[in-house]
C-alpha cells in the first residue's frame, strides 16, 4: 500500500509527512524503492543493463556518471562485477536474485521495500546482502523494511520486528524485545529455546 502497487482500505499512509497518494510518482519512485517477491523480465539484457534500471528516475534512460557509479557500486556490494556483461537468461535463480536486489540498491532511495531477498540465495550470498543492508542503514541512514521467513536472519539484523500469524499483526516491537522464548513460542506454536553467542541471540527450533 505504500508503493501504491495495492489499494488501502480505510485509513491514510504518510511517507516523510505527506499522504502517500499526494506523491508525484516520479517523486515516490527518488524516495522509495520496492523489490517483489516475484520479477518477470523476459529481457534479452546484461546484468549491468537491468541494473541501470534503477537509475531510471533520475536519468530517464540517459545515464550520466553519478547513476554509473551507484550502478557499479550496487554491483560490487552484490558480488555481480564479473557478471556484469552476462546476459540475465544464463543466471541461476539466486544469481538473478542478486541481480534485481542491485537494482533496488542503484535506485538509491531513502526508504527500501524487500519481499523475501533471500529467496534463491546461497548462505554466503544471504550473509554479504544482509550486511549490505544493514549497512546501508547505519552509515547512510536508509530505512529498510524486509519481509523474511528466517527468524534468526531478523534477530541478527534487524532493529525491530514486526510479527504476522494467520495474515494479522501478531505483534511488534525492538528485537530483543520480540527474541524472547515466550513471545515465539506462542507465535510459532512449538518450543523456541533462546540462545545467546557473542551478545547476539539466536533461536533454536530443533529437537
Amino acid at each position: 500500500m505504500m508503493s501504491r502497487l495495492i489499494p488501502k482500505d480505510t485509513g491514510e499512509i504518510y511517507l516523510d509527512h505527506n499522504e502517500v497518494k499526494t506523491w508525484k510518482q516520479s517523486e515516490l519512485s527518488k524516495k522509495l524503492s520496492i523489490l517483489k517477491q516475484t520479477n518477470g523480465i523476459n529481457l534479452k539484457i546484461t546484468v549491468r543493463e537491468l541494473v541501470n534500471f534503477g537509475r531510471f528516475p533520475y536519468s530517464k534512460g540517459r545515464l550520466k556518471k553519478e547513476d554509473h557509479e551507484k550502478v557499479e557500486e550496487a554491483m560490487k556490494n552484490l558480488g555481480l562485477l564479473d557478471l556484469a556483461d552476462q546476459l540475465i537468461d544464463t543466471l541461476s535463480g539466486g544469481q538473478l536474485q542478486r541481480v534485481y536486489i542491485a537494482m533496488v540498491l542503484a535506485q538509491d532511495t531513502d526508504y527500501i521495500l524487500l519481499d523475501e531477498p533471500l529467496n534463491n540465495l546461497d548462505m554466503n550470498f544471504a550473509v554479504q546482502m544482509m550486511q549490505t543492508l544493514r549497512r546501508l542503514v547505519d552509515e547512510f541512514g536508509k530505512t529498510v523494511v524486509i519481509v523474511l521467513h528466517d527468524i534468526n536472519f531478523a534477530a541478527s539484523y534487524a532493529d525491530e520486528i514486526v510479527a504476522m500469524k494467520d495474515g494479522r499483526l501478531f505483534t511488534n516491537g525492538t528485537t530483543d524485545e520480540i527474541i524472547q522464548s515466550e513471545v515465539l513460542n506462542e507465535l510459532y506454536d512449538m518450543n523456541i529455546r533462546i540462545c545467546e553467542i557473542e551478545g547476539k541471540r539466536f533461536c533454536m527450533y530443533f529437537n
